[in-house]
């Protein structure tokens, strides 16, 4: 099947995200407000809950209602080290809601979406400068319940919600590490990268902007409160 580098899926998501499955290893990534939440490994199920999507297995826990996604980019653009890393944006009008980048290479990707047949093609996107960022520091107050929860050796569970999607992780983390701006969490199967600065105050688990507003992002430390 001949594939355009860049298209727009014109099919309904729902049955796009069923395909994840047969991709192999994959990410789920979605940000908002500072923070990006990715899940990665194997979808090893797609269920329907309420009439939302629900992405499931030992490495993902994600909740999708496509009823919220308007448009599907694919882009094959993006090969580091000679492999291509294929990803999908389902996106809610302008919009970015959620990606899903295949860690498998492009055949099972292809394959995945091969009785989709070809979308409407696309002109590729000029590549971003990274932008500078002053570096995050491990006494920013988003980084106070990780590293309670990394000293205690607890486990912990990081939630991320906003309009039409759902992700979390638990588990136990092994470092918090600051770099190129943000915070980070690292695990086989999962990533947190915070923006420095981009939360004030923890209430109740759920991390606050500087106006008081929850910016999607929640804590719970098993066996333990969050530090404020």
């Amino acid at each position: 099947m001949t594939t355009n580098r860049r298209e727009i899926l014109p099919v309904p998501p729902a049955s796009v995200i069923r395909k994840l499955p047969a991709m192999g290893d994959l990410m789920i990534t979605a940000k908002q407000n500072g923070a990006t939440h990715e899940r990665i490994g194997t979808i090893e199920a797609v269920t329907i809950e309420d009439g939302w999507l629900v992405c499931g297995g030992t490495a993902h826990d994600s909740r999708i209602d496509p009823t919220a996604i308007t448009t599907m980019i694919v882009d094959r653009t993006s090969v580091m080290q000679e492999k291509v890393y294929p990803r999908i944006d389902f996106r809610r009008g302008d919009e970015v809601l959620f990606s899903v980048v295949g860690f498998a290479g492009i055949e099972p990707f292809d394959a995945a979406l091969a009785e989709f047949g070809p979308g409407a093609p696309l002109p590729e996107e000029p590549k971003e400068p990274r932008a500078k960022r002053v570096e995050a520091s491990l006494e920013d107050a988003g980084a106070l319940p990780l590293r309670a929860a990394l000293d205690a050796g607890t486990k912990i569970s990081i939630g991320f919600k906003r309009t039409g999607f759902e992700q979390n992780w638990t588990g136990v983390i092994e470092s918090v590490k600051p770099a190129m701006g943000f915070i980070n969490v690292m695990r086989p199967d999962f990533h947190l990268h915070l923006l420095g600065n981009s939360v004030s105050t923890w209430k109740d688990g759920a991390a606050l902007d500087a106006d008081g507003t929850p910016t999607g992002l929640s804590l719970t430390l098993h066996n333990a409160a969050v530090p404020a």
